[in-house]
């Protein structure tokens, strides 16, 4: 259980960003505590996926502060970024097809961090994807889209994460494999994982988080805990419908 006082783990201050001269991130404010999941949820151009990429310095910020385990990231590079422990699974899952599934998964520990642990991490993965370890010589790309999911989120484990920010997880993947990945969360949650998770599947994200921010053209139009934000009216009626 997280507190009030439990240690920042990621804190974002006035962060902005944008694309070709086009703000998309306006002054975003964010905590992750440590051991915590919290949600950024909003619909199709809140500015979700901008956020991740600017944590992670793909995406240059104009403004602002991004702070993880007390270092500053802002003009550090991507790599740097992973080696400290914040590891990504992008939206998209953007796994090597050509590669088989084995090897995707040792691409995972090739961080310092993660040399030396790499056998007792996959046999992990392979424990907690059972479906992986049948397929682990199988080409990446042959394998059905909840699969591949699974494959990122296993290729991210690999690499030793400190805090895991999932990008989209959800997307495109049938209902009863979005079912999978959420408890796949809440299990990695229930181990002490800090996690950021980044959805358009707002009624789940809410249920299975801490606390969540609620994105709307760029900026936070909302926070709170998780469960207080899905009885929130204007949340029932802009997101679920209600």
């Amino acid at each position: 259980m997280t507190s009030a006082t439990t240690p920042s783990l990621l804190q974002v201050r006035g962060l902005e960003s944008g694309y070709a001269g086009m703000r998309v991130l306006d002054g975003i404010d964010l905590e992750v505590r440590r051991g915590e999941t919290v949600a950024v949820v909003g619909g199709n151009g809140a500015g979700k996926t901008t956020l991740i990429r600017t944590i992670t310095a793909m995406v240059k910020a104009t403004a602002g502060s991004v702070e993880f385990d007390g270092v500053p990231l802002l003009g550090q590079s991507t790599d740097r970024i992973c080696e400290l422990g914040l590891i990504q699974v992008p939206e998209g899952r953007q796994i090597f097809a050509s590669q088989s599934v084995e090897s995707n998964l040792r691409l995972g520990a090739i961080l310092r961090r993660s040399r030396g642990h790499e056998a007792r991490t996959m046999a992990r993965v392979y424990a907690m994807f059972p479906r992986l370890a049948e397929r682990r010589r199988q080409l990446a790309g042959t394998l059905s889209g909840g699969e591949q999911q699974m494959l990122a989120i296993g290729r991210a484990l690999m690499a030793q994460p400190v805090m895991l920010m999932l990008d989209e997880p959800s997307l495109g993947l049938a209902p009863i494999i979005v079912e999978q990945m959420f408890r796949t969360v809440a299990l990695l949650a229930s181990e002490g994982m800090s996690i950021l998770l980044v959805e358009q599947n707002v009624a789940e994200s809410l249920r299975l988080c801490q606390r969540a921010y609620v994105l709307e053209n760029g900026a936070v139009a909302l926070s709170g805990d998780g469960r207080d934000l899905l009885t929130d009216d204007r949340v029932r009626q802009a997101y679920l419908g209600l």
